[in-house]
């Protein structure tokens, strides 16, 4: 395996939409409408504040994905890195695709002094990635997500 880190492009959008629709019927069961995503993606990318995303290839192929969202924290002065929309193609698994997005992203963020940490949500139920997270260092940071979903047009 050859294994190269690259910040996505906006040619890579109708793949990460394609990623991020798999993702969410894979771990929830969700169907996620293919324009809304799409938009969502390319409205992501066009501003770095928003979301940064990350392509792994092997051997020039596009096989997993990443993204970074940030959050201010004024406990820290600093911003907390959300990964999020994490996705590796099926037959790629466990051959450490996400170890290697992982590794590219903590060295970023340790070599950016305004970055205080990394984050991640999991579903509860997913004790796979759960383990695969404190493999890495992670660990449960004992915080539960409540949300309130607005309609959308």
């Amino acid at each position: 395996m050859t294994l190269q880190i690259r910040d996505a492009v906006p040619a890579d959008a109708p793949q990460l939409a394609r990623w991020a629709q798999a993702m969410a019927w894979e771990t929830e069961q969700k169907t996620l409408p293919e324009d809304t995503v799409l938009a969502g993606v390319i409205h992501g990318m066009e501003s770095p504040a928003r979301a940064r995303y990350f392509v792994a290839e092997d051997n020039g192929q596009a096989v997993a994905t990443l993204m970074l969202t940030t959050e201010w924290s004024d406990w820290r002065n600093g911003l907390w890195w959300w990964i999020q929309s994490v996705y590796v193609e099926p037959e790629h698994r466990r051959k450490g695709l996400y170890r290697a997005l992982y590794r590219h992203v903590l060295a970023l963020a340790q070599a950016d002094a305004g970055v205080c940490g990394i984050r991640l949500y999991v579903e509860n139920a997913n004790a796979v990635a759960q383990q695969t997270y404190t493999a890495l260092g992670m660990h449960d940071a004992h915080y539960r997500i409540f949300e309130q979903a607005l309609p959308r047009p």
